[in-house]
């Protein structure tokens, strides 16, 4: 695979109109040499309200190499590269949950990171020895804060509840009866109860009535789907625009007419095209200024951006995001596997319109007017078409054996595509900071 930047169909950032995340174009493994991030994934972890509260970073050092309580090595190059590349640019400035080793507490190497920003985290698999409990507390009147991680109770553990800001609970592993004593048990603490592995709506509310308070899964990627409702209105007209977008080159007439009849779309499109982060030198009002101005590519990223934060709505700004990240790491990927850019940018974005909506993606596809290779890529057939998106999702699961598997069916290396997904990322987070 390419690096980032000859990934990137036109080669050209600031036409494109992407934002400089300070790597000029440049993979993350390129720009610090053979030291870039590798196989590092993020699950957000939601409040009751949907927002997100912070991210658990996932980490393994390679191919080879799983993270566990046992990953010295692996925790060791984690560290090291949150130093390098700055934890907040991952987490958009919010809390990171790191999972640490006995050796990480104990020899201070997690000293490295901001206590402000982080949550270290103890794995069920440690031992609660009074030298770990020594080193904790030290830790904790550094600034950092404290989570147990599939924690179970037992007495000897006692301590550590005492100065844990967070305890987290596995759904898949505890029955209800399991949490509920526990709950009942850490009655009295300040922890904040975490539920682990939420995956749909009705795990999160059995949860949120057991008394947790953060969750942490992608629940929120797979709502209870409506089945006969009707694609709202606006959203037809969001559809419609989405394809539109996709004609090369663009109709200027049909492109303004479908943004004249969303006057949020409108706003928004030339609040977003008249960002100096975008690069143009004189203000715009119009649509078909726009068109002119910044060109077919840039008003296609602009458009879909904006078209995606519409169609979110309500829901938690987190799939929002997830779409961005997809979107990018899809188009950045294509031309390795010999796919459309523009195309593979809106099979990522599209993936998530569902948990948008609320729609099955089956009537979503029907509506629009895809090639038939990538109705079937979103409808979930096996195809070249699929192949950049079914890697991202099993990413974001921190699924690496089949994220390798993948890559050596596609002639891909792992180690550039985890590049691209980081890069990907980046790109992410700043036009959620933008939009």
């Amino acid at each position: 695979m390419a690096t980032t930047a000859s990934m990137d169909p036109t080669n050209s950032r600031e036409r494109r109109g992407i934002p400089d995340t300070g790597l000029k174009g440049q993979s993350l493994g390129q720009s610090q040499g053979n030291e870039g991030l590798r196989y590092l994934a993020r699950q957000p972890i939601m409040d009751r309200n949907g927002h997100v509260h912070g991210y658990e970073l996932l980490f393994r050092a390679g191919p080879s190499e799983g993270f566990s309580g046992d990953g010295i090595a692996a925790t060791r190059t984690m560290l090291d590269n949150l130093v390098i590349f700055g934890a907040d640019r991952l987490t958009g400035g919010l809390p990171m949950f790191v999972n640490c080793t006995q050796e990480s507490l104990l020899n201070d190497l997690v000293l490295v990171l901001q206590p402000e920003q982080t949550v270290l985290e103890l794995l069920e698999t440690l031992t609660p020895t009074v030298e770990l409990l020594t080193s904790c507390r030290k830790l904790k009147a550094r600034g950092f804060r404290l989570a147990l991680d599939d924690f179970v109770w037992k007495s000897e553990w006692l301590p550590f509840v005492e100065l844990a800001d967070y305890v987290k609970v596995d759904l898949s592993t505890t029955s209800r009866e399991e949490r509920l004593r526990l709950v009942r048990n850490l009655r009295g603490f300040e922890a904040r109860l975490v539920a682990e592995r939420v995956e749909n709506e009705q795990e999160l509310a059995e949860a949120k009535a057991e008394g947790f308070t953060l969750f942490q899964g992608y629940y929120f990627c797979r709502p209870v789907l409506i089945e006969n409702r009707a694609i709202p209105a606006n959203h037809l007209i969001h559809l419609e625009m989405l394809h539109a977008v996709h004609d090369d080159p663009l109709d200027i007439g049909r492109i303004s007419k479908l943004v004249k009849r969303d006057a949020s779309l409108t706003y928004r499109l030339l609040r977003v095209v008249n960002s100096p982060l975008y690069g143009t030198r004189k203000e715009i009002t119009s649509i078909q200024g726009a068109l002119v101005m910044i060109g077919d590519e840039m008003f296609r990223r602009l458009a879909t951006l904006t078209i995606a934060s519409e169609i979110v709505g309500e829901r938690p700004t987190e799939l929002l995001r997830m779409a961005y990240l997809r979107g990018r790491f899809c188009e950045l990927a294509a031309a390795a596997m010999g796919q459309d850019p523009t195309e593979q940018y809106l099979l990522g974005i599209l993936s998530l319109l569902p948990a948008m909506l609320r729609v099955p993606m089956e009537q979503i596809a029907k509506s629009m007017p895809l090639r038939g290779a990538v109705r079937d890529a979103l409808l979930g057939e096996t195809n070249a078409e699929r192949t950049t998106l079914e890697w991202i999702l099993c990413y974001e699961g921190a699924r690496w054996d089949a994220c390798d598997k993948l890559a050596e069916e596609a002639g891909l290396k792992p180690r550039e595509l985890t590049d691209t997904y980081t890069a990907a990322l980046l790109w992410a987070e700043e036009n959620m900071r933008l939009i």
